[in-house]
């Protein structure tokens, strides 16, 4: 059932904005149909305490929705801000095609990481940020998008921040559209929550620095068994005489390693368990007078024979004779067919002759030479004398050489509940189920809910409430009698009665059968009275302008400017911020001067804001070991040795710093600072 709240439309199955904390897992609403009007729609005080209290100081947490964005809309998500400065907001761009991930690192900077994607597409979507240390991923729709590493963000929040949804605050970042299932998991790979499919097959940056350090403690029990090894080879030495080899099975044949044999016209020759075969090239003969080359069965190459009397070839057989049947010499992959003064081969479809009697013929690889007629999305198989076209997984098949992705949602063949969302992945497709509604996706039921509204609508009378498909209605005990009057900011209101909010002028309220709905001015420009604070769009003049974030300047639909680092652009009564493109920066050690906005290059590392670490990178410390560009260790054997893997431009290299007592230089590989 649909309830109105500060110009917001809400489906909500318990209270129309309670937000709830079970566990690790914050839930801020059910759903919500958000229109672009001024609203303020905020946690409590109380609730914002017990949600900064779970992400106090924690490094891995998940930021996950299910949107359904208009077009071209550029709006917040979800937002954590204390005035100006913004602890973590997740917002999506229509009009870049951008989903951006605000937050302030440890050193109490803010940060912008941006991820190219559009969701502003008017399509249900499912997305997910998940924030382990260093490392952020980004799914939507269950699809891993983007893994990146960055500065970690800080989670030392003031306590008297702000927790927003669908807006930045109370003017600005408006998310127009449908939001349902907001949540913040304080727990490693939270999307799998949301994807259950997702397998968890790799640690988090967090369960990597533990393993870091279970890695060095196992470097000593490495070294004790490495006498038990040592006992182990030398009994392994006497299996030294032990010989093994691979064969192969041709035709019900068993051929060992490097032994050869003759195929047809193939000499053919088994390595290493796999059958190579060349084509036999035969060289002219020289034949005596009287002889001329011919082929004899059993043979590959032609051999001199002696001539037939002529009259065995200008004698005229009878019409219609079979000569195949009284036996030829056309053998596997060569058919035989009758002429009429003999018999000759010829190779069958998808096979070439090996000699020029088409008597042996190999099969041809379309797929290797190209032969072939597969089109996009599929994968050349070759068989004996043709080949196939299968389709890559999550494809189907248009015709015999062609595939293309199968959206089960689009056409209908998918498993999902009739009460339930249908989101379409590559090679499968997933279900959840619609608000109001519970269950796995594929079996969706109405919840059984109790009402909870305090206080009661109807003064002095306890209301009752009734449970139906997908939602809820309240009705009055039998035999009262209901007068149908609201109660908004702890005043009566009767049925029927129309005013304005004390803090917002531009939207009116109503109490309609014991309900209060509160909805936007309609603005009515042919009315001379219309007021233009609420209706700009009746003033030609300040049509589809934008009010800067101090609220005092105004932007018609098209400027620009720039404000803190950003390039910000006003579109259609819309602002939208990005952060400022910067020139790229070649170098290790990077700084951003008070003032400016792109960072610049330094040699000084204790100078730096930001060290250029690359984990796909490794170099090798002592004992062989490969570490991530960027990583540090205690020198093996050591305490006072701290050694860091840096980059270099060709090659990694271990830098190790001497901090209490000198070590000399052994490895050509490490140097001392």
């Amino acid at each position: 059932k649909t309830r109105s709240l500060f110009g917001v439309t809400w489906i909500c199955k318990i209270n129309l904005v309670k937000m709830l904390i079970f566990a690790n897992i914050m839930c801020f609403l059910c759903s919500a149909f958000i229109p672009g009007s001024s609203r303020e729609v905020r946690a409590s005080a109380e609730v914002s305490a017990q949600m900064l209290k779970k992400l106090k100081g924690k490094n891995e947490f998940t930021v996950l929705a299910t949107v359904k964005q208009d077009r071209l809309n550029s709006g917040v998500i979800l937002s954590v801000h204390q005035s100006d400065h913004r602890f973590l907001e997740l917002e999506s761009s229509g009009q870049r095609s951008e989903v951006r991930l605000h937050y302030r690192t440890k050193n109490q900077k803010d940060h912008t990481e941006v991820f190219p994607y559009s969701l502003a597409d008017d399509q249900w979507h499912k997305i997910s940020v998940a924030v382990s240390a260093s490392h952020v991923i980004l799914h939507v729709d269950c699809n891993r998008i983007y893994e990146r590493v960055v500065e970690a963000p800080s989670m030392d929040i003031p306590e008297d921040t702000s927790f927003w949804l669908g807006q930045r605050n109370a003017a600005h970042g408006f998310f127009k559209g449908v939001m349902q299932d907001v949540e913040v998991l304080v727990m490693p790979q939270g999307y799998i929550s949301q994807c259950p499919d997702l397998n968890r097959t790799c640690p988090t940056c967090n369960d990597f620095h533990g393993l870091v350090q279970k890695i060095m403690e196992l470097q000593d029990i490495l070294a004790k068994t490495s006498s038990k090894l040592s006992r182990a080879e030398e009994k392994m030495n006497g299996l030294d005489g032990c010989y093994c080899e691979r064969t192969c099975s041709v035709k019900g044949v068993i051929y060992r390693e490097d032994e050869g044999w003759t195929d047809g016209c193939k000499n053919c020759t088994c390595t290493n368990g796999t059958v190579h075969c060349e084509a036999i090239s035969c060289p002219p003969p020289q034949c005596p007078a009287g002889t001329a080359p011919a082929y004899i069965k059993g043979a590959c190459c032609k051999e001199c024979q002696q001539m037939r009397s002529l009259n065995l070839f200008f004698s005229v057989p009878p019409a219609g004779h079979d000569f195949c049947s009284e036996g030829h010499g056309c053998l596997e992959h060569s058919d035989c067919v009758n002429l009429e003064a003999g018999d000759c081969c010829v190779c069958k479809d998808g096979f070439r002759p090996l000699r020029d009697d088409n008597a042996y013929c190999d099969d041809i690889d379309e797929c290797a030479e190209g032969k072939h007629y597969c089109r996009e999305n599929t994968m050349c198989v070759n068989t004996p004398g043709s080949f196939m076209c299968i389709c890559h997984t999550g494809y189907i098949r248009i015709d015999d050489y062609s595939c293309t992705e199968h959206d089960e949602c689009l056409s209908g063949l998918h498993n999902c509940d009739e009460n339930a969302l249908c989101f379409n992945m590559v090679g499968g497709h997933s279900c959840s189920c619609k608000p109001g509604y519970t269950g796995n996706g594929t079996v969706c039921k109405g919840k059984t809910l109790k009402f909870t509204s305090s206080p009661s609508p109807f003064p002095n009378i306890s209301c009752m409430c009734f449970n139906l498909e997908g939602g809820y209605d309240c009705r009055c005990p039998h035999g009262h009698n209901c007068t149908g009057d609201c109660i908004h900011d702890n005043k009566v209101k009767h049925s029927g009665q129309i005013w304005v909010l004390d803090n917002d002028r531009c939207s009116v309220c109503s109490c309609q059968a014991g309900q209060v709905m509160c909805r936007r001015m309609v603005c009515d420009c042919d009315n001379p009275n219309a007021d233009l604070f609420c209706c700009p769009e009746c003033d030609p003049r300040l049509s589809s302008q934008c009010l800067h974030q101090n609220g005092l300047l105004t932007y018609g639909s098209g400027d620009t400017w720039v404000e803190n680092c950003q390039q910000c652009q006003c579109l259609q009564g819309q602002v939208d911020c990005w952060p400022l493109p910067c020139p790229p920066v070649d170098c290790e050690f990077t700084v951003v001067p008070e003032g400016e906005c792109c960072p610049r290059c330094v040699t000084d590392p204790c100078q730096a804001d930001t060290i250029r670490n690359d984990i796909t990178k490794t170099c090798t410390d002592e004992h062989n070991i490969s570490r991530f560009s960027g990583s540090s260790w205690i020198k093996h054997g050591t305490e006072c040795t701290l050694c860091q893997c840096k980059v270099s431009r060709h090659r990694q290299i271990p830098n190790c710093k001497l901090h209490l007592t000198s070590l000399s230089q052994r490895n050509p590989f490490f140097f001392l600072q």
